[in-house]
């Protein structure tokens, strides 16, 4: 171990840049689909090593001698976006005459522009470099202030924040529910590096002690949750909301086509609702269907209502994706809204929200004015692109039910989970992956959904498109589901779903305390490291 780590930190050139790249693109496998997180036990040490050999001229000033670690994080950064993000691209070729052009901003583009939160993390942990453990958290302060930083900045996108790494399955979940994804992240940091010391010795026992002890309790507090701890005592059965998730499978460039292929995407959807529930289950009392599920102005279109109020019986409740048209008045631009609409057995729309969070260049177009001068569009097809809501508001359903809706991506933001969250029964995700296919991404953002629930303690009413449909408990456990691309439906009950269970605990202190703690660590190991040198 120590004769790799000297060749690790002694490698310099070309064959330096290649290592990071790689080393990053490895760390990528601990992510869905693969799930194989022991990849970063490999990439991180690397990454480590790296850093110790990123030395700069004793003459530089403080942006040259931190520079050399930039790089390297940036290098390892864009290895790990490039290889974890780039079915961003399939979205792309779904209007390949438009935006084929901008396949290289995709795959490319973004990751380096991401890349530099991982340059700045491994330049802080740099500052208080030492050569014992308190380097290592060093670098697991940085990478958490980071990964916080990417989920606020530009409107955020964490997507593959390096904890998810280490929850591949429910039992490595748990921790979220304490301290977060942001909080998981730093400390996975800190255990994933820890084979680090094995290569340069120094602080090798307390930083393997520590380390091993950080994954007992991560593991062991898991194992607490999932078989130990006291559950809330279960609803009856009869009592238990009966939920339908139509998953149709409509191809996305089908629902950008003419209007023949948007009645029969409609159709599509009624004729899985009025299926009848297999080996004789109760009917459902809630049907979930995906998001822009309705590819039409529904309030425009009376007809549309009586089909759904002919489907529906008279005590069900359809709750769907759609685009909500809102006239402003002669001269003004009509404004759209990606929407949820809740809608009675009568064909009466009784609730709706509208999105907060909304995705830039797919919804919305950022510097609109500019970009529209270089003939940059959105990719979502919608005059003037989607408006955003100005705050979120629960779903109330008849019965008592409080839904917490989130569409599409966000949510991968922990942040969005506030406000009256605590009066939520669940956490209600609808999305659109087929833009993606079948690649990587649907699999990455199923995962961050169910994490939402274990952070939240709600249950989770999921439905996509194409996948990955599911119900999940607020232990992140699957309840029943659909996999990636397939058609059909499932009905599940959720015995929690009548109970108001949205956590207040306060994850985001005890994130910023564990920063402060590594912080602390790498501060005294880096006082008694410039002792040692005097």
């Amino acid at each position: 171990m120590e004769r790799l780590a000297d060749r690790v930190i002694l490698v310099w050139g070309l064959k330096r840049s290649l290592l990071a790249i790689a080393a990053g693109a490895f760390a990528v496998l601990a992510l869905p689909p693969f799930g194989f997180f022991a990849a970063m036990f490999v990439s991180f040490p690397l990454l480590v090593w790296l850093i110790d050999g990123a030395a700069a001229s004793p003459d530089s000033g403080v942006v040259g001698r931190l520079w050399p670690a930039f790089a390297t994080g940036w290098l390892f950064g864009f290895g790990y976006f490039v290889a974890g993000l780039w079915w961003l691209g399939h979205a792309l070729l779904v209007d390949q005459e438009d935006f084929a052009w901008a396949l290289p901003l995709a795959i490319l583009g973004l990751p380096a522009g991401l890349a530099i939160f991982y340059g700045l993390a491994a330049a802080l942990a740099r500052i208080f470099w030492s050569d014992g453990m308190g380097r290592i958290a060093a670098l697991a302060a940085g990478f958490g202030l980071m990964e916080w930083l990417r989920s606020v900045i530009l409107t955020g996108f964490p997507w593959n924040a390096i904890g998810y790494g280490m929850m591949p399955v429910p039992l490595m979940m748990q921790s979220a529910h304490v301290i977060g994804a942001m909080g998981v992240t730093a400390l996975a940091v800190f255990v994933f590096s820890a084979p680090a010391l094995l290569g340069t010795r120094q602080g090798a026992l307390a930083g393997i002690a520590l380390a091993v002890l950080l994954f007992a309790a991560h593991l062991g507090y898991g194992a607490y949750v999932l078989h130990l701890a006291p559950r809330p005592e279960a609803l009856p059965q009869d009592k238990q909301p009966v939920v339908r998730l139509v998953q149709p499978d409509i191809d996305q460039a089908a629902k950008m086509d003419n209007d023949a292929d948007r009645n029969a995407i409609f159709e599509t959807h009624l004729k899985l609702s009025a299926e009848a529930p297999k080996n004789g289950g109760r009917k459902p009392d809630i049907i979930v269907w995906p998001e822009t599920a309705i590819p039409f102005i529904l309030t425009d279109n009376q007809d549309a209502l009586t089909r759904i109020a002919d489907t529906l019986d008279d005590n069900q409740i359809l709750i769907a994706g759609a685009v909500r048209a809102e006239e402003m008045g002669p001269g003004t631009p009509t404004r759209y809204y990606n929407s949820i609409y809740v809608i009675d057995g009568r064909g009466q729309i009784i609730a709706a929200s509208d999105k907060v969070h909304l995705v830039p260049f797919g919804e919305y177009l950022p510097f609109e004015d500019l970009l529209t001068e270089f003939g940059i569009q959105n990719v979502v097809e919608m005059p003037g692109g989607f408006s955003a809501a100005a705050s979120r508001h629960l779903l109330a359903l008849p019965g008592g039910l409080n839904l917490y809706p989130l569409i599409c991506y966000e949510i991968i933001f922990p942040d969005e989970m506030t406000g009256d969250i605590k009066d939520a029964n669940a956490i209600l995700n609808i999305t659109n992956d087929a833009w993606f296919g079948a690649t990587p991404g649907p699999y990455q953002h199923f995962q961050q959904a169910r994490v939402r629930a274990v952070e939240t303690g709600l249950p989770l009413i999921r439905d996509a498109n194409s996948g990955i449909s599911a119900i999940v408990n607020t232990q992140g456990e699957i309840i029943a589901g659909l996999d990636l691309e397939q058609t059909g439906f499932i009905d599940a009950t959720l015995d929690r779903l009548g109970v108001k269970g949205g956590t207040t605990f306060p994850r985001q202190t005890y994130f910023w305390l564990t920063e402060a703690l590594l912080i602390l660590i790498a501060l005294v190991s880096r006082r008694g490291f410039i002792s040692g040198l005097n």
